[in-house]
C-alpha cells in the first residue's frame, strides 16, 4: 500500500506516539482524520500538518470510550474525505501500582480506553476499511506479551487487544482487509507521565529513564512502513523481540529478569 491520498483515522493523536503518527502519515501523502479527547490541541496538530504538507487533516474530539464518539469519528472520515483506508487504533493509557494495592476502577478505565477504544473504533471501521481493502492497526506493548508488575490492568487490556486482533485477523483473510499489531517496546512519550496510581490519579512524573528509549518518531516510523508492507506483527525493539522469545521457551527465567529491571525503577514497587 502506498499511502499517498489514503484517508488514515488515528486515535490518541494529540500526544505522543499518536501525534508523531499524524506527522509521519502526512509526511507520506495521506489525508487525516485524528482523534483525541484534547480538541484544542488536536486542532493546533491540524493547522500545523496542513501548513508543512498539501494534504488535508481533520480533527475530532473523541473519547474512545464512548461509543458514539468512535461513530462520529469515522462518520466524520467518510463525510469529508469518502473512504477510510487505514485505522490507526492509539489511543490507550498505563498505570502503576501492585494489584494488591490499586483500585479497580483503574483497571476498568485501563480496559475501557486500550481495550474497548479499539473495539469501538474498530466495528464502525471495519466495514468501510473492506471496501478499500485497507489496514486496521493496533498499537499494543510488549506488555501484551509478558504481564508486568505494577502494571497488571495494562498487560491485561493489552493481550486482550492482542487476542481481539488476533480473531479478527482470521475473520478477514479472504476479505481484503489487512490486520497489523504493533509493539512497541519502552518508548520515550508521556504515556509513563499520565499513568494512573493506585488511586488513579495521573503518577506525573516517569519513573524510567527515557533517554535511553526509542523515540515516538521512530515508532511512528517503523508502523508507516508496516502499514505500507501491509506487515502482520511489529515488535519494535531487540528487548523486545528478546521477551517474546524468551516468555516462549524460559517463562520462569524470564519472570526473574523482569522482576529484577522493575525493581531497580525509581521509587520501585518491588523491593
Amino acid at each position: 500500500m502506498r499511502l499517498k491520498d489514503k484517508v488514515v483515522v488515528i486515535t490518541g493523536a494529540s500526544s505522543g506516539i499518536g501525534k508523531s503518527l499524524a506527522y509521519e502519515f502526512a509526511k507520506r501523502g495521506a489525508n487525516l482524520v485524528l482523534g483525541a479527547r484534547q480538541f484544542v490541541t488536536l486542532c493546533e496538530i491540524t493547522q500545523d500538518i496542513e501548513a508543512r504538507h498539501q494534504n488535508r487533516s481533520v480533527a475530532v474530539q473523541c473519547d474512545v470510550t464512548v461509543e458514539e464518539d468512535c461513530k462520529t469519528l469515522i462518520k466524520q472520515a467518510l463525510l469529508t474525505f469518502g473512504r477510510v483506508d487505514v485505522l490507526i487504533n492509539n489511543a490507550g493509557i498505563s498505570m502503576r501500582a501492585l494489584f494488591k494495592d490499586v483500585d479497580l476502577k483503574v483497571l476498568k478505565e485501563l480496559m475501557d480506553v486500550n481495550f474497548w477504544g479499539t473495539v469501538n473504533c474498530t466495528k464502525y471501521a471495519l466495514p468501510e476499511i473492506a471496501k478499500t481493502g485497507g489496514s486496521i492497526v493496533a498499537v499494543s506493548s510488549i506488555a501484551g506479551y509478558k504481564g508486568l508488575p505494577g502494571r497488571s490492568g495494562y498487560s491485561a487490556s493489552k493481550y486482550a487487544m492482542n487476542g481481539f486482533m488476533d480473531a479478527l485477523r482470521v475473520e478477514n483473510l479472504k476479505t481484503g482487509v489487512h490486520i497489523m499489531v504493533a509493539c512497541p517496546g519502552f518508548t520515550a512519550s508521556n504515556i509513563r507521565n499520565t499513568a494512573l496510581n493506585k488511586d488513579g490519579v495521573s503518577q506525573q512524573e516517569s519513573t524510567l529513564n527515557e533517554a535511553k528509549m526509542m523515540s515516538s518518531e521512530e515508532v511512528a516510523i517503523r508502523i508507516a512502513n508496516g502499514v505500507e508492507n501491509r506487515k502482520r506483527t511489529l515488535i519494535l525493539t531487540f528487548q523486545g523481540k528478546l521477551t517474546v522469545f524468551l516468555s516462549k521457551f524460559v517463562p520462569a527465567f524470564l519472570d526473574k529478569q523482569v522482576y529484577k529491571l522493575f525493581s531497580k525503577e525509581r521509587d520501585p514497587l518491588l523491593k
